[in-house]
């Protein structure tokens, strides 16, 4: 099944790609996200706590940056995930886009996700998952938004004669949670629908205090 989902930033696309990109930034800001590893700079192994209906599911997920444009502000993430009481699994490919908005800019989500076992009979239909869905990424976005406020508080954004090279010194110790567990789909990859510990919303996480760099792919490489 595949969905959309967009919300806006007050900063404008060259300062927020790289924010929107820094994995262990971002993580935080997704409800129920925890990132639990940053295998390398494409790579990360995260969790999400998601609500489908009447059942609590608790997703383990991979998720890799497959393709990264910082000139077009474009990246595809792919994420694989499993329920950790083998009630079934997920799999998200996530489209990633940030273009100029009033505001500042807007960003773009699609996500085509292939669920599997159990748990694909609990969401009952794109219709249940978009609408969770829906919800995590209203949450994300304000907890991005906080996030955005600390960094102009704290004159620590990206500048935008640089935004293309990786986010620095606005990453979240690896590990961290959002807290309390979403009320949403599968898992997806970071963003930013969504995994390594996102909701399949898209974005991943999408997730948020933070200190220390982040890692994330080199401007242009493509992943496995």
């Amino acid at each position: 099944m595949q969905f959309k989902n967009s919300f806006e930033v007050s900063l404008p696309p060259a300062q927020a790609w790289p924010v929107l990109l820094d994995v262990e930034a971002i993580v935080p800001c997704m409800p129920g996200a925890q990132l639990l590893e940053t295998i390398d700079e494409r790579h990360f192994k995260g969790q999400i706590s998601v609500r489908l209906g009447p059942v609590m599911l608790a997703f383990v997920c991979t998720a890799a940056f497959e393709e990264v444009d910082d000139a077009a502000h474009r990246a595809t993430i792919k994420s694989q995930g499993a329920d950790s009481k083998g009630r079934g699994g997920a799999n998200a490919t996530i489209q990633l886009h940030l273009e100029p908005s009033p505001k500042g800019s807007k960003v773009e989500i699609v996500t085509d996700l292939i669920m599997s076992g159990a748990v694909a009979q609990y969401g009952r239909g794109s219709g249940m998952i978009q609408s969770v869905a829906n919800q995590i990424i209203s949450q994300f976005s304000k907890n991005l938004e906080a996030r955005i406020a600390q960094l102009k508080q704290a004159d620590a954004l990206p500048d935008e004669t640089a935004a293309a090279s990786p986010a620095a010194g606005a990453g979240a110790p690896a590990g961290q949670a959002s807290g309390e567990p979403a009320t949403g789909a599968a898992p997806a990859a970071p963003p930013p629908a969504a995994a390594s510990g996102t909701a399949t919303t898209g974005t991943p996480v999408a997730p948020s205090a933070a200190t220390g760099g982040a890692r994330r792919p080199a401007p242009g490489t493509a992943g496995p």
